[in-house]
């Protein structure tokens, strides 16, 4: 099985579209770009900042293809494919792997809320279906159900490629939970771009990010500063960005991180619907913190 370093920061990458609101591959390579040139450590497609949601199926094979044909394995790539639809999830998964992303990430079964057994099961029937490294993707607040650490430890323990769990629950008590029982080589990456220095405090060891989006490399440096040990050096970033990792989530994500990027001239402030553009108050609110910060984004 193709397997990769599943550690530091992962950037769940928007989806550019253009004026037609269909997907800008120009827009797309140039964000890829100044993510490798930011030494980012890996990239997420079709994941919720990504809009997946608003994707066909054959726009996120296409999403994977061109997004593999940019990078030519300068990172790691992995590809959102989770839906709460087990069967598709397989097919998705399965095409993801023949088109060459190095990992899946799996998103909970949205609307059905399954109970354990049914999350258990469905995790399972994917693992068991399509040899590829796999993340869960516990997003409660978005997904309706939580995948409880016994759930989550339980597919780590029988199923060897599911090989990290994207934690969104917000709750640190349940991260330590699963990071304290895990079996050997098994990852608990922060799915709060707020909780990542924290979490890495108890034994996480990186995030799935929407911050670093626009901050590959003033994160980036967060997380790495975190896993050497280095914490008064991280907690100074970390307190720098605060702020904006709080206002990415001030309307629905990703419309500020996309209000970001178009003023960083890498996209369009384009959205599907029933995403819309931010408000002008809360994009005003949004830059003075980036000038606050200190962060460059010209």
């Amino acid at each position: 099985m193709k397997t990769f370093s599943c550690k530091g920061t992962i950037t769940a990458l928007v989806t550019p579209f253009n004026k037609n609101h269909e997907i800008d591959y120009d827009a797309l390579k140039s964000l890829i770009e100044f993510q490798i040139k930011s030494r980012i450590d890996a990239i997420l497609i079709a994941g919720t900042t990504g809009e997946s949601p608003s994707l066909s199926k054959e726009e996120k094979l296409e999403l994977m293809e061109r997004t593999m044909d940019i990078v030519k394995g300068r990172v790691p790539v992995i590809a959102g494919t989770g839906t709460n639809n087990t069967k598709d999830s397989i097919i998705m998964t399965r095409k993801a792997k023949e088109i060459g992303v190095d990992g899946a990430l799996i998103v909970a079964p949205y609307y059905n809320k399954p109970t354990q057994n049914g999350l258990y099961e469905h995790y399972k029937a994917i693992a068991k279906s399509v040899e590829i490294p796999q993340i869960i993707y516990n997003v409660p607040g978005r997904t309706g159900v939580n995948i409880l650490p016994e759930t989550q430890l339980r597919l780590a323990e029988e199923c060897k490629n599911i090989i990290a769990t994207k934690e969104a629950s917000g709750n640190l008590g349940q991260m330590m939970e699963i990071i304290k029982n895990a079996p050997k080589g098994f990852i608990l990456l922060s799915g709060d771009d707020a909780l990542t220095l924290p979490a890495i405090s108890i034994g996480a060891k990186g995030c799935i990010s929407v911050l670093s989006n626009y901050a590959p490399a003033e994160f980036g440096r967060m997380i790495h500063f975190a896993l050497d040990g280095k914490f008064e050096q991280a907690k100074k970033i970390h307190y720098s960005l605060l702020d904006l990792m709080n206002l990415n989530f001030v309307e629905s994500s990703p419309q500020p991180v996309k209000y970001v990027l178009s003023q960083m001239g890498y996209i369009k402030e384009i959205f599907r619907l029933p995403l819309v553009p931010m408000q002008s108050l809360n994009k005003t609110i949004l830059m003075n913190a980036i000038k606050k910060s200190g962060l460059k984004i010209s």
